[in-house]
Order: C-alpha cells, then sequence, then structure tokens
C-alpha cells in the first residue's frame, strides 16, 4: 500500500495563496487517477480535483479558475496551487491515490481567515 503525506497548509487571509504537496512512497506513475478532498466541519468529504496519468483534470465547481492541480511523475508528487482562497475553503484537505485509488494521506489543514 503506497503511503501519501501531505503538507502545505496553514493560515491565510483571504485573497491569499497556498501551494499543497502530496508525496508518495512509490512511484506514482502506475497510478492512473489522483486527486485532493477536503472536508471541512460538519460537511462531508468532497473532491477538489483529480488528475489521470493521461492529464485528464477535474476540478469541483467551486474551486474553477482559482485552484490548479498537477502531478510530477519524476518527483512522485502531486500539488494544488490554491489562489484567491476564501473563508469556505477552510477545510482538512487530503491526498488520494494508490492502487484502486483506495490510499488517503493523513491531512493538512487549511485555514482562511482574517
Amino acid at each position: 500500500q503506497v503511503q501519501l503525506v501531505e503538507s502545505g497548509g496553514g493560515l491565510v487571509q483571504p485573497g491569499g495563496s497556498l501551494r499543497l504537496s502530496c508525496a508518495a512512497s512509490g512511484s506514482i506513475s502506475s497510478m492512473y487517477v489522483m486527486g485532493w478532498y477536503r472536508q471541512a466541519p460538519g460537511k462531508q468529504r468532497e473532491l477538489v480535483a483529480s488528475i489521470t496519468s493521461g492529464g485528464i483534470i477535474n476540478y469541483s465547481d467551486s474551486v474553477k479558475g482559482r485552484f490548479t492541480i498537477s502531478r510530477d511523475s519524476a518527483k512522485n508528487t502531486v500539488s494544488l496551487q490554491m489562489n484567491n482562497l476564501k473563508p469556505e475553503d477552510t477545510a482538512v484537505y487530503y491526498c488520494r491515490g494508490g492502487r484502486g485509488y483506495t490510499s488517503w494521506g493523513q491531512g493538512t489543514q487549511v485555514t482562511v481567515s482574517s
């Protein structure tokens, strides 16, 4: 089972930016799809963005035009660039991937507040 470790979360003011990174313990080249999810307090975990090995990208409507997902097979990482952050983006962000899309990272907290 591949291990996924997120980093890059923190506290940022509205309108600010953060870059999240997910490092995999093994090669991501064989992982067809990798994604970022988030879970706010009292809410269900939801898809933020996903990217396939062929470069097909999917974003949730709430982040389109503000977030950018990318994957680097040489470094075995998947990143999420988040711009123009809003208070409603506050959540724990999780990386998902692995064989059968069944592995999850431990999550990283993103808090958007003035």
